[in-house]
């Protein structure tokens, strides 16, 4: 089974957060719940493109980029939280869910509402396993999940100088 490892991503996203709370005179505690909840949408944009729910149209999912592209988007906030929690990023194994695409969502909302209630490392990881284990599910392989990463880590800079 392979792992993620995601700790050289670390430094990045902690550049781009402690940006973030500069500009807009924040820190990382009084944004936690916010940065929860905002895991939680961009899941739902993950889950709109692929498009594993809408039982009424036959329209298949968004190419692998897409997918990958709001991957990325949420794996910015997962690195965010696990900061917090000084998650080291080392070896998240998968977790895969038997069932359908809305099966591994629903089991993957799950994992992040406990992590939400009970903060702690082995909640974090869990979820980040569920998270990774969807990013197989449709496809995305680790070079995917860390392309888009960095492309949306240096969009996100470029948004803070704009003034976004």
């Amino acid at each position: 089974m392979m792992k993620l490892k995601i700790d050289d991503l670390i430094p990045y996203q902690q550049q781009l957060d402690q940006r973030i709370f500069e500009i807009h005179g924040t820190d990382r505690f009084s944004t936690m719940q916010a940065r929860l909840l905002a895991l939680l949408v961009e899941l739902g944009e993950f889950a709109n493109e692929t498009r594993c729910f809408k039982f009424w149209s036959v329209k298949g999912p968004s190419e692998k980029a897409v997918l990958a592209e709001e991957f990325g988007d949420g794996l910015h906030f997962f690195l965010s939280l696990g900061i917090d929690l000084d998650d080291d990023g080392s070896d998240i194994e998968p977790i895969f869910v038997e069932g359908s695409g809305t099966d591994k969502f629903l089991a993957l909302f799950d994992a992040i509402i406990i992590f939400g209630r009970n903060a702690n490392l082995d909640t974090y990881r869990e979820a980040f396993g569920y998270y990774f284990g969807l990013a197989h599910s449709f496809g995305l392989s680790e070079d995917d999940i860390r392309e888009h990463y960095l492309k949306k880590n240096e969009i996100n800079h470029t948004r803070q100088d704009q003034n976004y």
